[in-house]
C-alpha cells in the first residue's frame, strides 16, 4: 500500500511517499518546499494572501506528485500557522478545493506526540531519558521520552519566525535583540523548568529543521562523510563552535557558510539562540539529530496500527 504524508507547516512544506506492507516500509520519495505560510502574519493571526497562494501552489505540485507514484492514502496535517490562523479554514477550502486533499490542523499535543514517535522511529531513544526539541516556524515541541513512553510533553508557540518578526529587526541581529528574546524564552518556558527538575534528562534529540543545518555545518567543517540516514552527527562542542558565526553574520555571509541553505538562512538565527538557551540552561551530555520528525511519526503511528 502507498501512502502519502503532508506535513504543511509554517515554514517549510514536507511531502513524504512510502510503500507499506504490514509492520515494513519502504521510502520512495522526500520532498520539500520553502512555502514560508508564516510570514507578514505569524504574530497577527492570519494567512496572508501570499501565503495562501503558496500553500495551494505547494499542494498541487504534491498532488501531481501524489498521482505519479499512485499512492492509495494521503495524510495531510497543518500546524501552529493554521492552528492558530483566523482564516485557516479558508486555506483549507482552497487546497481542497485545486486538489481534492483535505487537510486536518492538528493540536500542538498530537503534533508533540508525532515528532516524538518520529524521532524514536529515528534515534531508538532506548531506556535513558531525552529531551526532545523540534523547532518550527510556529511553535516549538519540547518531549521528555525514552524508547518506551512520554514522560512529558508540551507545544509552545515560540517558532522561529514568530521570534524573528518580534525580536530581530537587524542582520547581523543585535547583542540587545538576543538578551529580548532570551528573556522572552525564560518567561515563556516554565512549564519546561519544572519538567526538567523533575526528569533530569541529559541527552538532547534536536528534530529536523535547525538540527538538520547544525549537522550539515558540523560535517562539512569536520570533514566527517555525509550519509543519508535517520540520524546524523551533531556534538555539543560543535554547537558552540557554530553559534558565535551565525548570530554574528548576515545573510550574505550565513549563505556562505558550507552546509547552509536558502529555507533555513533568516529563522537559523532566533533559532540557535533559542538552542543556546537550553543548552545554557540546563545540563547535557551529549546532542543527538533526528532527520525524522512528524511525518515519520505519522507513518510510525500507521505502522503500529498494522502491528
Amino acid at each position: 500500500m502507498r501512502t502519502a504524508i503532508i506535513d504543511m507547516g509554517t515554514n517549510t512544506f514536507h511531502l513524504l511517499v512510502v510503500e507499506r506492507t504490514g509492520t515494513e516500509y519502504k521510502i520512495l520519495l522526500r520532498e520539500r518546499l520553502p512555502v514560508k505560510i508564516g510570514v507578514g502574519g505569524i504574530n497577527q493571526n492570519i494567512i496572508t494572501k501570499g501565503g495562501i497562494d503558496r500553500a495551494v501552489n505547494a499542494l498541487i505540485q504534491f498532488k501531481n506528485k501524489i498521482d505519479e507514484f499512485r499512492v492509495a492514502d494521503v495524510f495531510a496535517f497543518g500546524t501552529s500557522a493554521l492552528r492558530n490562523a483566523d482564516n485557516s479554514g479558508e486555506v483549507i477550502s482552497k487546497i481542497k478545493a485545486a486538489t481534492g486533499i483535505h487537510a486536518k490542523i492538528i493540536s500542538g499535543d498530537e503534533e508533540a506526540q508525532y515528532i516524538y514517535e518520529g524521532v524514536n522511529l529515528a534515534l531508538n531513544l532506548g531506556k535513558e531519558k531525552s529531551l526532545i526539541i523540534d523547532i518550527g516556524g510556529g511553535s516549538v515541541e519540547f518531549i521528555i521520552g525514552n524508547g518506551e513512553k512520554i514522560f512529558w510533553k508540551q507545544s509552545f508557540e515560540i517558532g522561529a519566525q514568530r521570534l524573528l518578526e518580534r525580536f530581530q529587526k537587524h542582520d547581523p541581529i543585535l547583542t540587545s535583540e538576543i538578551e529580548s528574546v532570551m528573556d522572552f524564552l525564560k518567561e515563556s518556558l516554565s512549564p519546561l523548568f519544572d519538567a526538567m527538575k523533575i526528569h533530569s534528562p541529559e541527552v538532547l534529540a534536536g528534530s529536523s529543521g535547525t538540527f538538520d543545518t547544525l549537522s550539515d555545518i558540523h560535517c562539512i567543517q569536520s570533514g566527517i562523510e555525509q550519509k543519508d540516514s535517520p540520524e546524523t552527527p551533531l556534538t555539543l562542542e560543535a554547537f558552540k563552535k557554530i553559534y558565535p558565526e551565525i548570530i554574528s553574520k548576515n545573510r550574505v555571509e550565513r549563505m556562505q557558510i558550507p552546509g547552509m541553505i536558502e529555507m533555513r538562512v533568516e529563522m537559523i538565527v532566533v533559532a540557535c539562540c533559542l538552542v543556546k538557551f537550553i543548552l545554557d540552561h540546563f545540563h547535557f551530555r551529549q546532542i543527538r539529530v533526528s532527520s525524522y520528525s512528524l511525518k515519520e511519526g505519522v507513518l510510525a503511528s500507521l505502522l503500529k496500527k498494522k502491528s
